[in-house]
């Protein structure tokens, strides 16, 4: 397992370049996202470590990080002061540009994944969606229907302007960008929800994590019922992924200093638990390059770069 330690800095999120195997941007903060400044770390892992590229700080906490789908030295960062930053790692300043509009926290950032698009969606403790142009620095429309906070915003892998968000309000929302509209709106659990992920090889599939521990598969065809529920964490599930490799496989990390991988098709869903972090796990991406290679980010100051035993049976 390779690891970056980024002391007085507390691991947020990380995302793997989707140009670059190597390269990983981590969005931090100071005094664990409470009071002070935040820190972009790009990273490159090599064959032995994970090493330091270039940093660039923010006057407020970082609390998600997206890669440019089109250039890869461009990133976006949501800020604790309500503003997105776009950054240029080409540059020495590093800052290109800083997006307002938001009132509260941005607390998720996604680039759109389908072609043709180029927007970027963010989520807020303002109980907002807002989707952006980067290009132009614009915002292309702000939606509403969120009782609470929103802690994540992901766009649909397979149809365009479309993405999902999950708040505190306990809902699951799936949001048509052209019509400026929510398309649906499931109860998907009883406390609030801090994550949301589509599978990539089925349009309809989503999974939701959220405070009561557990993690609930939907699908959007019939979503009175979740597809299945797994049980497992002991805290409150801070990020869920799908794999970009296996149809069914998906990875949560947690408040209970564990990361775990499960295949929500088995009668045993849980593959393997992971705890190699001494404090909340907060951060978690596959590397869409390197098949099975996963990296998260944790409270206790460390960047891990990891293979999972279970991954690599499959």
């Amino acid at each position: 397992m390779k690891s970056f330690k980024s002391p007085g800095r507390h691991g947020y999120a990380v995302e793997i370049s989707p140009f670059l195997a190597s390269t990983i941007a981590c969005a931090s903060s100071q005094y664990y996202g409470i009071a002070g400044c935040g820190t972009l770390f790009v990273l490159e892992q090599r064959e032995a470590d994970v090493s330091l590229v270039k940093s660039f700080d923010w006057n407020d906490g970082l609390f998600d990080v997206t890669w440019s789908e089109n250039n890869e030295h461009v990133l976006v960062t949501g800020g604790g002061d309500g503003s997105l930053q776009i950054w240029d790692t080409a540059h020495t300043q590093g800052l290109l540009q800083v997006l307002k509009g938001h009132t509260q926290e941005v607390y998720s950032v996604d680039w759109s994944q389908t072609r043709g698009e180029n927007l970027v969606v963010s989520g807020s403790w303002d109980h907002t969606a807002k989707v952006w142009d980067p290009e132009r620095c614009q915002l292309v429309s702000s939606l509403q229907g969120h009782e609470g906070v929103i802690y994540s915003t992901i766009w649909s892998p397979h149809i365009p302007a479309c993405f999902a968000s999950a708040s505190g309000d306990g809902t699951l929302r799936v949001w048509d960008v052209k019509a400026g509209s929510c398309r649906l709106a499931v109860p998907a659990h009883k406390t609030e929800i801090l994550s949301c992920d589509w599978c990539k090889y089925d349009q309809n599939i989503l999974v939701t994590g959220a405070v009561d521990c557990s993690l609930r598969v939907w699908d959007l065809r019939n979503v009175r019922h979740p597809v299945a529920q797994m049980m497992g964490h002991s805290y409150a599930i801070r990020r869920v992924k799908f794999c970009p490799f296996y149809k069914t496989v998906l990875a949560s990390c947690s408040y209970d200093f564990t990361v775990r991988f499960w295949d929500y098709s088995k009668n045993q869903p849980l593959l393997e638990t992971l705890e190699h972090h001494s404090e909340f796990v907060c951060g978690l991406d596959f590397n869409l390059h390197i098949p099975n290679q996963v990296v998260d980010c944790s409270w206790d100051e460390t960047v891990k770069v990891f293979t999972p035993s279970c991954l690599a049976a499959l």
